[in-house]
């Protein structure tokens, strides 16, 4: 630091303090070390736990490294300092004078000083100084000193406080005045504040002479300040000057003191002051520290990316394997963070573990990653780091490359080039396709996708990545259906001839787990059904459901004698009167719970695999109804109260068989409508009950001599019925046996009904019904299909379960292979031939559908290779035209430059069409070459 920089800054600080704006923050020494910061904020910890199992809490995943920030690189705080010297006795006056001595006017002030008695002054310094207390009594004397110190001159100053102008002058390099003082018997041991002496000061402004000066009047170049923190060989190499260091070396400065926390030599790879490490290694100086997880000169080196100083320390034995602090980081850590990728090698030579982890589970390359250092990771893999490795959350580097959005798709090709998993979910269930959509990242979502990235991947809470890319991505989705669309191509001959055939690749909607319907599931919950429509999707439903139907076929066989038998045991012990019967109704009875026990067995096996989605479905509340009912109706001796279970059973049982039935295609729309309009039609009764409730209590008292109205409760089925159109209109007003009792008002009630329930009422109830029937049969294609990809993921969930893994493996691997529609690596795609009328595995208008898409598809194209060439003919036409333009008033030179420049556009967009007709050719002749081979 410069007399000049020292003077500004002295003048600023002294001016606040006598402008009486007193500073009442306490001054703390600032360590000197690189803060670190906290490592825990590393990774992302913006996501908790809470928010995994919530889709709509999730925020943009952040995995950032924060800046390693040096606040301080010297050991000392340049304010420290004044602040030190300004609370000495006289301190702010010596401050502010001394600054200002130069030229003439210091060489008076030094001959006047030289030239006076000053014993007696040193005395009264000595005395004052010994009879300083602590509180009030030393604030008092030191402010009684001061305003002494502001009325004297400058020598007097100096004869007076000969100690505090000693420390200023070294701080301020005035070598001229500390000679003068050294002179006059000023103390070499004299300490500011903080205790720092002379010596310190002269080493922390790099004054070579002052420092000699100094040590030829004994000052100990050993000393300590007063938290033994530094020495002035400390101060010397943090400021890098090599011949203040080599000075207190030769004069036996202790080149290891502070080794145990931060010596010489560590301030100096601090301040990258390469001489002075050399100089302090040849010296002695120990490149490690005897103490456990601190940080080393090695660290401060990688930290920086320091590679010169890095080859000094390694060449002098420094431990590659030490960790620092809380995080246990290596030196290869630090370099990795810091994206050395010099560093990084030299460690690696150095022996340097590659695999060594923090206290977060993080090897080198999971820092490389965050710090988005290709020249590290590529550095990391050339010497065979593993690339999936997992930190403590079971992360990889790749979850921390799409992350990143600056070189995050680079970091991705390497790393997907070098073998990572795309599919590797961390303990929470992410994916890497998770974290790029929660990041909305849509290029990396591209890239991922285009690398077979999973979308029905998730996460622990059940969130898929197709939720997430819907949410934050959704200009993915049409490129993501633009991949369906390409999946449909022409395989062979053109699409007029009979022969024509077209291959339809399924391998785009199969994500590679067990089952193959996953994506279609995922499509219906994240609201994207309408993508079942597409000719690929359709098409594959109906094969798969074809592959799959025995399954149904088999449980409705499976309920069918379950209804069967139980209805034949409820005949026999509920109506039938014969005798003899017990034998058949023993059967009968173990038959039943035999059945039974196995539904129960079934329900529990469905309720492993998702309590929470079990208890959904009103189905399943349903089949336990059944179970529970059936399980009361077999206990015997009989009872007349089980005469209502078992009614009510019976009804549920058959109800139950109805939806079995349901769930085959065919029949699906019908009971769809049924329950559509049962759940409508109790909806309506909800909202209307309070009138039926009037007109039932208004009838029991208007028409209390007739039977149907004599309780309430009858009343109301009563009423209810009526709305049937079961009105009874002679029976209760001209009945021989009941007579009216309150004529008129009984009219006018009656009349009332007919008109608000009978006849408006229930005409609305029918218009509802059948607005909701038309709305079914207008949505019944996509119904139908979202239903199907309900079934089929159903039951794939329940035939690759793993609870089945320990099934009979012949019957359970035999049951798989018949459900599963495509066999990778090699039969995934089939072949149909639309223009023969032969072609019977796709119904007829489901390829029509497909043959249509593929001439659009190729319009499409041919549109697009028209307009280029239209471009290029335009730009022709434009050049000649800026030919003419420019002829006759353009220099020869001028022409010919246009003309080059025209010959130039027009040989490169002429050919543009060409040029990718035959790129498009040579891709077409690659794929039919693959699919041959394959």
């Amino acid at each position: 630091m410069s007399i000049s920089k020292k003077k500004s800054l002295l003048k600023r600080f002294l001016s606040n303090h006598y402008s009486g704006k007193e500073s009442n923050e306490e001054c703390v020494m600032a360590s000197s070390s690189i803060v670190m910061e906290n490592c825990e904020d590393i990774w992302m910890n913006d996501i908790e736990e809470g928010s995994i199992s919530s889709e709509y809490s999730s925020e943009p995943v952040i995995c950032h490294i924060k800046e390693r920030q040096i606040t301080n690189q010297q050991p000392w705080n340049r304010e420290e300092i004044i602040l030190a010297l300004s609370n000495l006795p006289a301190g702010k006056q010596a401050l502010s004078v001394i600054s200002t001595l130069h030229g003439d006017t210091l060489q008076k002030v030094l001959d006047e000083f030289l030239n006076t008695d000053h014993s007696e002054a040193v005395n009264v310094q000595k005395t004052v100084i010994s009879s300083f207390a602590n509180g009030y009594m030393q604030n008092a004397l030191l402010n009684v000193e001061n305003e002494t110190a502001a009325n004297a001159t400058v020598p007097q100053l100096f004869l007076k406080w000969p100690n505090t102008c000693l420390l200023v002058s070294c701080y301020l390099g005035h070598v001229v005045v500390v000679k003068a003082l050294l002179k006059k018997n000023a103390k070499v041991s004299a300490r500011d504040s903080d205790g720092r002496t002379p010596l310190h000061l002269a080493a922390c402004s790099a004054s070579l002479l002052i420092l000699e000066e100094l040590l030829q009047h004994g000052a100990n170049p050993c000393e300590w300040d007063l938290n033994k923190k530094y020495t002035p060989l400390h101060y010397a190499a943090a400021s890098g000057d090599l011949d203040c260091v080599k000075c207190l070396i030769k004069s036996g400065a202790d080149i290891n003191a502070g080794i145990c926390r931060k010596s010489p030599l560590y301030y100096a790879v601090l301040n990258n002051a390469v001489d002075c490490v050399k100089i302090l290694l040849e010296a002695g100086a120990s490149p490690n520290n005897p103490q456990v997880y601190t940080e080393t000169p090695l660290h401060v080196a990688a930290s920086l990316g320091s590679v010169t100083c890095m080859k000094l320390l390694l060449s002098y034995g420094a431990d590659v394997r030490v960790q620092f602090g809380s995080m246990r980081s290596t030196p290869l850590h630090l370099a990795a963070e810091e994206g050395s990728a010099e560093c990084t090698k030299l460690l690696l030579e150095a022996g340097a573990t590659y695999e060594a982890k923090n206290a977060r589970g993080q090897t080198p390359m999971h820092l490389a990653v965050l710090s988005q250092s290709v020249e590290t990771l590529d550095v990391l893999i050339n010497v065979g780091s593993k690339i999936n490795v997992e930190d403590n959350d079971g992360r990889t580097p790749l979850h921390a490359a799409v992350a990143k959005a600056t070189r995050g798709i680079e970091l991705v090709k390497i790393l997907l080039q070098a073998g990572s998993l795309i599919n590797k979910a961390d303990k929470f269930g992410y994916t890497a396709l998770h974290i790029a959509a929660l990041n909305e990242s849509s290029s990396t979502v591209m890239l991922l996708l285009s690398k077979g990235a999973d979308v029905t991947a998730r996460t622990k809470g059940g969130i898929s990545a197709l939720s997430f890319i819907v949410r934050r991505t959704p200009d993915v989705l049409p490129r993501f259906i633009s991949r369906l669309d390409h999946a449909i191509s022409l395989h062979d001959h053109e699409l007029g001839d009979v022969d024509c055939e077209l291959r339809l690749d399924f391998r785009p909607l199969v994500s590679g787990g067990r089952g193959e319907t996953d994506l279609m599931l995922c499509l219906v919950e994240v609201g994207q059904r309408h993508v079942l429509k597409h000719p690929l999707c359709e098409s594959f439903l109906y094969l798969k459901w074809l592959r799959i139907r025995k399954f149904f076929l088999l449980s409705l066989i499976f309920h069918s004698i379950f209804v069967a038998i139980f209805t034949a045991y409820m005949v026999v012990t509920y109506l039938s009167n014969v005798k003899n019967i017990d034998r058949l109704r023993n059967v009968l009875f173990w038959l039943v719970l035999i059945f039974t026990v196995a539904i129960v067995s079934k329900e529990f096996f469905q309720m492993a695999h998702g309590i929470y989605s079990y208890i959904k479905k009103w189905e399943n509340w349903l089949q336990w109804s059944v179970v529970l009912l059936s399980s009361i109706a077999l206990i015997t001796p009989i009872h007349d109260w089980q005469y209502h279970i078992a009614a009510l059973d019976i009804l549920l049982i058959w109800i139950e068989l109805m939806m079995v039935i349901g769930r085959f295609p065919m029949f699906g729309l019908y009971i769809q409508m049924f329950t559509q309009v049962s759940i409508n039609f109790f909806k309506f009764l909800g909202a209307y009950i309070c009138l039926i409730i009037g007109f039932s209590l208004g009838f029991s008292v208007l028409h209390k001599n007739y039977d149907s109205f004599n309780d309430p409760l009858i009343a109301l089925l009563k009423t209810i019925v009526m709305m049937s159109g079961e009105l009874e209109f002679e029976d209760i007003f001209f009945s021989t046996k009941s007579r009216i009792l309150y004529s008129g008002t009984a009219h006018l009630m009656f009349l009332g009904f007919v008109i608000l329930v009978t006849v408006i009422l229930t005409n609305l109830m029918m218009g509802l019904a059948v607005s909701d029937i038309q709305e079914l049969r207008r949505c019944a294609g996509l119904d139908r299909l979202v239903r199907r990809a309900e079934l089929v993921a159903h039951l794939e969930n329940m035939l690759f379960s793993k609870l089945l893994d320990h099934a009979p493996n012949a019957i359970i691997k035999a049951c798989r292979q018949g459900a599963l529609l495509l066999h990778p690596p090699y039969h995934c795609a089939i072949h149909i031939r639309p223009n023969d009328p032969r072609e019977k595995r796709l119904p007829r208008e489901l390829v029509k559908a497909i043959y249509r898409l593929v001439i659009e598809k190729r319009t499409h194209n041919m549109k697009i290779k028209r307009t280029s060439t239209y471009d290029a003919h335009n730009i022709e036409i434009g050049t000649s035209t800026l030919n003419r333009l420019y002829s006759t008033t353009s220099s020869d030179n001028n022409q010919q430059q246009l003309n080059e420049l025209a010959a130039e556009l027009k040989k490169c967009f002429y050919n543009i069409g060409a040029r990718l007709d035959n790129l498009t050719n040579k891709l077409e002749s690659i794929v039919k070459d693959y699919n041959d081979s394959t």
